[in-house]
């Protein structure tokens, strides 16, 4: 006689392999920490451009800032620290070491297997803080640029996160209203502009990060 428990049935929206109530016809997934596992190369990649101006940035700040700008997390940690910097410059630098380290990226599986399960049954979008160029490569790289409907990166909008304007866009793009869509997100930036976009918004990150 068998002891093991029975396998449990995967609860929506806990479980990355539930399904997905039909009432949602649109999914937008960020890019960064949500599809591709970007994280550790972007931070190799923030501390070798900083650097160059003497500028700080702990880890923790740094995913503290997941999903915000480039441009504008250089402007804000500079303030603080009192150093003077051509942001823009410095973002296409931090921009550059990262693309060059592209080869070093790997999807996160939970994510992508989403994406897969639900393409041609639902529309289905990347809306990033990144910029796009960059977004497109990271996907390409990882082989899963070609699930996508439509590719939003920051400087297709205006506002970048916490802003909804990267969400809004994408599901204009893809022509399913706000509420209809989900937000997939690793970031708390994403996920507040998820909620101003008035979507439905799932953490990723239990999925793929040690259980506490």
């Amino acid at each position: 006689m068998s002891t093991s428990e029975p396998a449990k049935t995967p609860q929506w929206p806990r479980d990355w392999d539930a399904l997905i109530p039909q009432r949602f016809r649109g999914l937008i997934f960020d890019c960064d920490g949500t599809v591709v596992d970007t994280m550790p190369v972007h931070y190799m990649a923030w501390c070798k451009a900083l650097a160059q101006v003497k500028l700080r940035f702990p880890e923790d700040r740094f995913y503290g800032f997941a999903g915000a700008p480039s441009v504008k997390i250089i402007e804000i940690i500079a303030q603080e620290q009192g150093v003077q910097c051509d942001a823009e410059a410095l973002a296409h630098l931090k921009e550059k070491i990262y693309v060059e380290s592209l080869e070093n990226l790997e999807p996160i599986h939970s994510v992508v297997a989403i994406a897969r399960r639900e393409k041609g049954k639902r529309k289905l979008a990347v809306a990033s803080g990144g910029w796009k160029r960059v977004v497109k490569e990271s996907l390409t790289i990882v082989g899963v640029e070609d699930l996508f409907d439509a590719i939003v990166g920051a400087d297709d909008v205006e506002h970048g996160k916490p802003a909804p304007d990267v969400f809004l866009k994408a599901a204009q793009l893809i022509g399913v209203p706000p509420a209809e869509c989900i937000v997939y997100e690793d970031g708390d930036l994403g996920i507040e502009a998820a909620k101003r976009a008035n979507m439905h918004v799932i953490d990723v990150r239990p999925w793929y990060l040690p259980r506490k």
